[in-house]
């Protein structure tokens, strides 16, 4: 046994030093990634770090933290009624339009991977232009308003389906039922870029390797060939579809407004730009930060454990 751990001990010095000399010859390499690893630590790493301590605090930025513990998080999952909301409409959202988004975004990009250049040119433009425009909810604000002079109500109104204006933007049994769909709209397109460019990466060679070892069809070559290749390109749009369907907060807030009525489009993020931006209770906040940093992590984490069942 003794011989055996000796083995094991000089093994592992051996790749330890192997190690610590590949360490040695690409120094230069490390020196060229030194200003982007100072710039992660301070704007990711540390304000990560400060936000879980802070979320144990009661801070209002202008006196000093005071330690309470574990009140902030127990305040928020048993008094705290919004978040609840909050929590409801983001995994609402999360639920919907992350898998569909998704799945769209994928179908499309195979689908349009054998077109001419010039078609998958303008397909690629139409998906990816909504993600780059900040203001591209604008014109379902201008669509769906409430009064006569919204272009669906309007529409409704001369057509006598309706006598009056449908709230669209204001009734809460409307309200979810317009975002939903413009945050669909918005989130194609990182994913859909990332397919697009995944597919026109795979080797060709490999489908007609594989239709000589026995696919038959286009579904067993997406599966066998095509989902294996892309686990990258996958996983990059899985995470990018999470992160956006957890950090919604702008076009709830443009079209429902800040706070909308009774709350109904409210999300865990404009819940936190409330305490942080509006109450500066920066420790109520931390927390609320700290709840959807880990809902995120184990998401991606679920995400990341399914994918690698691709293909096999």
């Amino acid at each position: 046994m003794s011989e055996l751990m000796n083995k094991y001990i000089a093994k592992k010095k051996i790749e330890m030093s192997d190690t610590a000399r590949k360490a040695r010859n690409m120094k230069f390499c490390y020196f060229f990634l030194l200003p982007y690893a100072i710039l992660f630590l301070t704007f990711n790493i540390l304000p990560m770090i400060n936000s879980i301590y802070y979320g144990f605090t009661d801070f209002n930025i202008l006196e000093k933290p005071n330690f309470i513990g574990a009140r902030n998080y127990i305040n928020l999952f048993l008094q705290d009624e919004v978040f609840q909301t909050a929590v409801k409409n983001t995994f609402l959202i999360a639920v919907i339009t992350g898998p569909v988004g998704y799945i769209i975004a994928f179908i499309f990009a195979w689908l349009i991977n054998e077109l001419p250049k010039w078609i998958r040119t303008l397909v690629v433009f139409f998906f990816y232009a909504p993600s780059i425009s900040g203001s591209a909810y604008t014109i379902f604000q201008t669509l769906f308003k409430d009064d006569a002079y919204g272009w669906a109500n309007s529409w409704l109104i001369k057509m006598g389906i309706v006598s009056e204006p449908i709230l669209f933007l204001t009734d809460p049994a409307n309200v979810m039922k317009v975002i939903i769909p413009v945050i669909l709209w918005t989130s194609l397109g990182t994913g859909f870029l990332s397919f697009v460019a995944g597919l026109k990466g795979i080797d060709q060679a490999q489908y007609e390797a594989g239709y000589i070892d026995g696919i038959q069809n286009r579904w067993q070559e997406l599966w066998h060939i095509t989902l294996p290749n892309m686990k990258p390109m996958l996983l990059f749009g899985a995470v990018m579809q999470i992160t956006t369907a957890f950090n919604v907060c702008d076009i709830p807030m443009a079209l429902a407004g800040y706070p909308s009525t009774d709350y109904c489009a409210r999300t865990v993020v404009t819940h936190l730009l409330d305490y942080g931006s509006q109450r500066f209770e920066m420790g109520y906040a931390s927390a609320i930060a700290t709840v959807l940093f880990l809902a995120m992590i184990i998401c991606n984490k679920l995400i990341q454990a399914a994918l690698n069942r691709v293909g096999h």
